[in-house]
């Protein structure tokens, strides 16, 4: 019985040692990434709109509660996204001058334009950097790998522009109230 009881103490006290440093889950809330109001209603011009790309930073935005128009005369803000680029480098090589490890850039540049087609934001450039170890036996295994890692960096980007986007928002909202 007392050593149960230990045992849910010692979980209950990690569970809030766990919260109490701001610790959550990937994903879980948007934490400082809420738009403002005036900022709810957006247009998103790009050249493929049918990109996954696109498709998650829209859907990372939806989730904040923006409200996509069909039209730019309709919306607030218009979002000007660039196409992503994707460069793959080699970092080091084995004994038999293999690759070993790459690394992998993905980057994108984003603008937002306000209802009068002037600019809010600039042309922003947002990236990630990763590193992949290679595994030339196992070609099959490091292609679905390096896949998933594209995906990842992607909606990397999507959150970094969201959070650059959310971050001038919040700071002209406080320069003119």
């Amino acid at each position: 019985m007392y050593r149960r009881l230990t045992h849910h103490s010692i979980i209950v006290g990690m569970i809030c040692l766990l919260s109490a440093c701001g610790f959550q889950l990937r994903g879980a809330g948007m934490g400082g990434t809420a738009l403002p109001e005036a900022w709810k209603s957006m247009y998103l011009l790009t050249n493929n709109p049918n990109s996954e790309f696109t498709r998650d930073v829209s859907a990372l935005f939806s989730a904040t509660g923006v409200i996509w128009t069909e039209d730019r005369v309709s919306a607030s803000f218009t979002l000007v996204l660039q196409p992503e680029r994707f460069e793959q480098r080699n970092l080091s090589l084995n004994s038999q001058a293999r690759v070993a490890e790459y690394e992998l850039i993905m980057r994108a540049q984003f603008s937002v334009l306000n209802a009068d087609s002037k600019e809010e934001i600039p042309p922003t450039a947002v990236s990630v950097v990763k590193r992949m170890q290679n595994d030339p036996d196992n070609v099959t295994g490091k292609a679905s790998e390096l896949q998933l890692l594209k995906a990842e960096s992607r909606r990397e980007l999507a959150q970094q522009i969201l959070q650059r986007t959310s971050f001038y928002a919040a700071a002209s909202q406080a320069n003119n109230p």
